[in-house]
């Protein structure tokens, strides 16, 4: 009798130990400290971009910002889910123009008074902009083995260029002449533009 009741216990002991386990949620393994720093950098800067694009179109009217403002919320949300995937809290704040780096922050108001001044000021903002996010994203990319990582890195890449070729394409119109590189070398950019 007593052994019934010690098999039954350890039984039950194991199938609590089961449900326990397979219960618990799927942690996604973790990422290296500059693979964090990287995820958090990267969804602020997509912020920056989206909150700029809000407050030109605001002042403006022009479609463009419009238009590249939904990508940003797109590519916000794409990093969101990498910082849920991997445990990481979303340290975004959710005010328009509001940014916990002290880097972007200045970036984020420096831009702004540059885009308030006139409309090609706004659209070359928007162009560094696109610029800086693709040296950070490329940054971001070489510092990862992850699969995942670099695969939402690569397609932040590749819209930000899509960002960068509209707002190069209105300040030509603008200007009439070409488009001077502001952030990344110019031979860099026209690779980008040719594409």
């Amino acid at each position: 009798m007593r052994k019934t009741i010690l098999k039954h216990f350890f039984a039950l002991g194991l199938f609590t130990v089961l449900l326990l386990v397979s219960a618990a949620p799927v942690v996604a393994a973790s990422l290296t400290p500059l693979e964090e720093e990287h995820i958090i950098f990267i969804r602020e800067e997509e912020k920056l971009a989206r909150d700029f694009y809000i407050e030109m179109y605001e002042k403006w009217g022009s479609l463009v910002f419009n238009n590249i403002k939904a990508s940003e919320q797109e590519h916000m949300d794409a990093v969101l889910r990498l910082l849920v995937k991997y445990g990481i809290p979303d340290s975004a704040s959710r005010e328009i123009g509001v940014f916990n780096n002290t880097a972007l922050q200045e970036l984020y108001n420096n831009l702004i008074r540059q885009g308030d001044a006139s409309l090609l000021g706004a659209l070359k903002a928007g162009a560094f902009i696109e610029e800086y996010d693709i040296k950070d994203l490329r940054t971001a990319f070489d510092d990862t083995k992850k699969i995942d990582l670099r695969r939402v890195y690569s397609n932040l890449e590749l819209g930000s260029a899509n960002h960068l070729k509209a707002f190069v394409s209105h300040i030509e119109a603008i200007m009439g002449t070409p488009y001077v590189a502001q952030f990344l070398p110019q031979n860099e950019v026209n690779a980008i533009l040719e594409r």
